[in-house]
């Protein structure tokens, strides 16, 4: 025989005798083909459901509701998972009705067969080691789900950090590698006054590390969790002790601080650290694409364009076209974005859809946020490395726009007045002649202190003093 029968409240099923997976993740398969993508596809959910049933198993046995051999068995089959292996046995899309029910049933199945065959029994000998008995007891998907999810959410975040701190220090290094090089900065698109190009990327670095600090925040209040909850937070079915223990043991497990939350029925069914994060996620997508904006327009052209920078040439632009190259780094981090504001509106929908004591979309909330998490960490990645590192800048065309622009007339206001740059300012659009040549054929200041004041330590800095020798 190449298959075994399982049977559940509905009937009886024949199950692939080499699958470690049972009736309840058959029935998965044939109700949710959604996606394509299943849960095995996120390892950091998979480790996370792993971890939640060994602290589990641990916690029962030391309370004396689970034999040592049945723990080591389960702990042992969750150890496994957790190296990563066996992941291709959890085989649920990722988008299911039932809160996650499916999910923490593929985890049972899996862990219970392998299991079994630790014990040396077959699999689908459930009177030995049964999926919900066993490996379920003391829990509910109600609180492994959401417990998991939190989990993984941050074992997740840490590459984000890490690709957002690498991209933030790529933008320094460019922002010193630019600081002596004047340009004109732009309001609404028109002339404004000078600053250097090493300012314009010092922004982008300090937004980064903003939103760097912003995501830990949101992390801290990820690491609550409900395990012990059960059903509906009243943790029923479970040893009064077990929930401080199982925690414990997660969190020493994991390595990471995790509480448990003061009000389990309450957790249960609040979403919120996730909608909150999720905003956080937005506001990153948001700014990274304003920057990608910025390095489009600041690298148009290069004939038609601004073509104050030179970003790295990826690959060839055009099917018709010869010699065009196109910023195609900056354009897939906007769709990066694109895509996770999208998922925000996903998520906050999915957290407002509760109903009474429990939240049952948040398979949906896990399938938005690894995305996001995911596609901006890989974003990230390719702009720091593909695009950032290897921009350089037109030094001779920023020189010869400062020198021919007239928001330099602006810089000359405490020097010869509002009304008196006003007329350099005009004079310099109209003639098409420089504000310095202007400026000295009106004698209004002396050469030598023109060049001073013009020089670009001065033009992008706030005044020290308005000294004669300056």
């Amino acid at each position: 025989m190449n298959y075994r029968l399982e049977h559940d409240l509905l009937g009886e099923r024949q199950i692939p005798s080499d699958k470690y997976w049972g009736i309840h993740t058959l029935r998965a398969l044939e109700n949710y083909p959604i996606t394509g993508k299943t849960i095995g596809s996120y390892p950091h959910l998979i480790k996370s459901l792993a971890y939640v049933k060994k602290a589990a198993a641990l916690a029962n046995q030391e309370l004396g509701d689970l034999s040592l051999e049945k723990t080591n068995a389960i702990v042992w089959a969750c150890e496994e998972i957790i190296t990563g292996k066996f992941f291709d046995q959890f085989v649920v899309d990722v988008i299911q009705g039932g809160a996650g029910t499916s999910t923490n049933m593929n985890a049972n199945e899996v862990i219970a067969n392998l299991a079994l065959e630790k014990l040396s029994k077959q699999k689908g000998d459930y009177e030995s080691l049964h999926p919900i008995n066993d490996v379920n007891m003391s829990q509910s998907t109600n609180d492994v789900y959401p417990t998991a999810l939190r989990v993984a959410t941050i074992l997740s975040i840490k590459s984000l950090l890490e690709a957002m701190e690498s991209l933030r220090v790529a933008f320094q290094k460019k922002a010193t590698e630019f600081k002596d090089i004047l340009k004109i900065g732009r309001t609404q698109l028109q002339d404004a006054v000078p600053m250097t190009l090493g300012q314009e990327f010092s922004t982008y670095e300090v937004m980064l590390g903003e939103d760097h600090s912003r995501l830990r925040e949101a992390i801290s209040l990820i690491g609550e969790i409900n395990l012990g909850a059960t059903a509906i937070g009243t943790g029923i079915n479970t040893d009064i002790r077990y929930c401080k223990r199982a925690t414990e043991l997660l969190s020493k497990d994991t390595g990471l601080y995790l509480t448990s939350a003061p009000n389990l029925i309450e957790a249960t069914q609040d979403t919120g650290a996730f909608v909150q994060l999720s905003g956080v996620l937005k506001r990153i997508a948001t700014k990274l694409s304003k920057v990608c904006n910025d390095l489009r327009l600041l690298s148009s052209g290069p004939q038609g364009g601004l073509n104050e920078i030179n970003l790295p040439a990826k690959a060839a632009g055009s099917s018709i076209m010869p010699g065009k190259v196109n910023p195609i780094i900056p354009e897939v981090v906007n769709q990066i974005a694109f895509e996770v504001i999208g998922n925000d509106i996903t998520i906050t929908m999915a957290s407002e859809g509760g109903q009474l004591q429990l939240n049952a979309f948040e398979p949906i909330i896990a399938h938005s946020l690894f995305k996001s998490i995911e596609h901006l960490t890989a974003g990230c990645k390719t702009l720091e490395i593909n695009c950032v590192q290897g921009i350089t800048a037109n030094q001779k065309i920023l020189e010869e726009r400062v020198k021919m622009s007239s928001g330099l007339a602006t810089a000359l206001n405490p020097y010869i007045g509002y009304e008196n740059a006003t007329i350099v300012a005009k004079r310099s659009l109209n003639e098409g002649r420089s504000v310095e040549e202007i400026v000295l054929e009106l004698g209004l200041i002396e050469k030598d202190r023109l060049h001073q004041i013009l020089k670009p330590d001065v033009l992008a800095s706030p005044l020290k003093e308005k000294s004669e020798d300056l």
